[in-house]
C-alpha cells in the first residue's frame, strides 16, 4: 500500500499541479496560474499531499500570526481522490502542525453544506456573534 507522500515546499510543477485543483473548484476555477502561485508564496504554511506519481492530489494554505489566529484556505481533494480520507488528512496536518501548536484560533470559511465535515476538527458556526465583512478593492 503506497502511503501519500506530503510536501510543505512547491517546486514550478507542483505549482501547476495545485493551479489545476484549484480549477476543480467552483470558488477558485477562475484563478490564474500567476496569482495560484503567488498565493501560495504569500502564505506562511502550505500543505501538499502526492500520490505515487508524485503528482500533488490534495492541498490547503494556512495564513497565520502564528499565536492568535490562522485561517485555512483552499482545502482541495482532486476529485478522483475524494472520499478517501484525504481532507481528514489535510486537516490535520494543518492541526498538528509544529508552526501552528500555539495559535489559538483556526478558522475557516466554507459552504453550510460542509459544515459537518468541519465541525469534525472542533470547527464551529457560533463564533460569539462575529459577523463576516468584506470590501472589494477596486
Amino acid at each position: 500500500m503506497f502511503h501519500n507522500k506530503v510536501i510543505y515546499n512547491f517546486n514550478d510543477r507542483q505549482i501547476k499541479q495545485v493551479y489545476q485543483l484549484h480549477k476543480q473548484t467552483w470558488w477558485g476555477s477562475g484563478r490564474t496560474l500567476a496569482e495560484t502561485k503567488c498565493c501560495i508564496l504569500g502564505s506562511q504554511v502550505c500543505i501538499g499531499i502526492l500520490n505515487e506519481n508524485n503528482d500533488v492530489i490534495a492541498f490547503t494554505r494556512v495564513i497565520t500570526d502564528f499565536i492568535f489566529k490562522a485561517i485555512i484556505f483552499d482545502v482541495i481533494v482532486d476529485k478522483s481522490y475524494q472520499g478517501s480520507g484525504l481532507g481528514q488528512r489535510l486537516m490535520m496536518l494543518v492541526k498538528e502542525h509544529e508552526k501552528l501548536k500555539n495559535v489559538r484560533h483556526f478558522e475557516l470559511y466554507c459552504l453550510p453544506e460542509m459544515e459537518a465535515f468541519y465541525e469534525n476538527f472542533g470547527f464551529t458556526t457560533d463564533v460569539g456573534g462575529i459577523n463576516l465583512m468584506r470590501c472589494i478593492n477596486p
